[in-house]
């Protein structure tokens, strides 16, 4: 499948920051999954900085916008190549150790509910399991938009019952942690599907760590694992580890942000 993606990030300041750093990971993996065959990040008035891939086997690029900063304007714009390989992240090189990602944070900290929900699933194997885990969590907490916010743990959202993408996520990383299975957070694109499913073009999942296979995706969201209408970005401990943009304003006051994404099938 060929995926077009603009993705569009506004923000504004309510005074004049002196200036703005920022890191992205918004380029996308590379991996037997997909292909990038276009692709283009700009910083309305920004200075492109250092750029490296990380140990996750991440592209980090840094930017600077020098003061005074009302607004800044962050654009991804192009085009990838994916193909279905079943969520098996195949052919990605990195080089952290599975088992770093059974630590905790603080919105994948574990309770009591979470600990009864991981318990409550059962399979013959890893991978058996791992996709039990994501079908209980996908049963725990209904999709709905609205009920959340960035800062939501899986805890609290476990509790509501309702989420987005990004809850889901979180849930099944710690029952996956709880079972003994290293589990990441991964931030990305999902094209927008015909049938009416209900997501956010902008999307996160989570990726097991199942020996044999090594990183298989699952997404708890859409009920099933990661196929040709994904663009993997990144990944990380949990989302505000693995957030597409990062950054800090020298000397601003508040700060709104504003996010358009679109992501399309393109004639090849």
């Amino acid at each position: 499948m060929r995926l077009t993606v603009d993705h569009v990030t506004r923000y504004r300041y309510d005074a004049p920051a002196r200036s703005v750093v920022q890191s992205h990971r918004l380029t996308p993996s590379a991996f037997a999954g997909q292909k990038v065959l276009d692709w283009e990040v700009t910083v309305e008035g920004g200075t492109r900085g250092a750029r490296h891939r990380d140990g996750a086997g991440d592209v980090v690029q840094g930017w600077t916008v020098a003061g005074p900063v009302t607004e800044v304007i962050v654009r991804v714009r192009g085009t990838v190549e994916t193909q279905d390989l079943a969520g098996v992240l195949r052919g990605h090189r990195e080089t952290v150790a599975p088992d770093c990602y059974l630590r905790e944070t603080l919105p994948t900290r574990i309770d009591v509910a979470l600990a009864d929900l991981a318990g409550s699933a059962t399979g013959p194997d890893r991978l058996s399991l791992a996709h039990a885990l994501s079908a209980a969590v996908s049963d725990a907490i209904a999709y709905r938009p609205g009920v959340t916010h960035a800062h939501t743990t899986a805890a609290e959202a476990l509790a509501l019952g309702e989420g987005v993408c990004q809850d889901h996520a979180h849930a099944l990383i710690v029952c996956a942690r709880h079972r003994g299975i290293p589990a990441r957070y991964v931030s990305g694109y999902l094209f927008a599907t015909e049938d009416g499913t209900p997501h956010e073009a902008a999307h996160a999942w989570a990726e097991l760590f199942v020996p044999g296979l090594d990183w298989v995706g699952f997404d708890p969201a859409n009920r099933c694992c990661p196929d040709a209408r994904y663009i993997r970005l990144g990944s990380g401990f949990d989302a505000q580890d693995a957030a597409p943009i990062r950054g800090i304003a020298r000397g601003g006051a508040g700060e709104d942000m504003d996010v358009t994404v679109a992501v399309q099938q393109s004639v090849q």
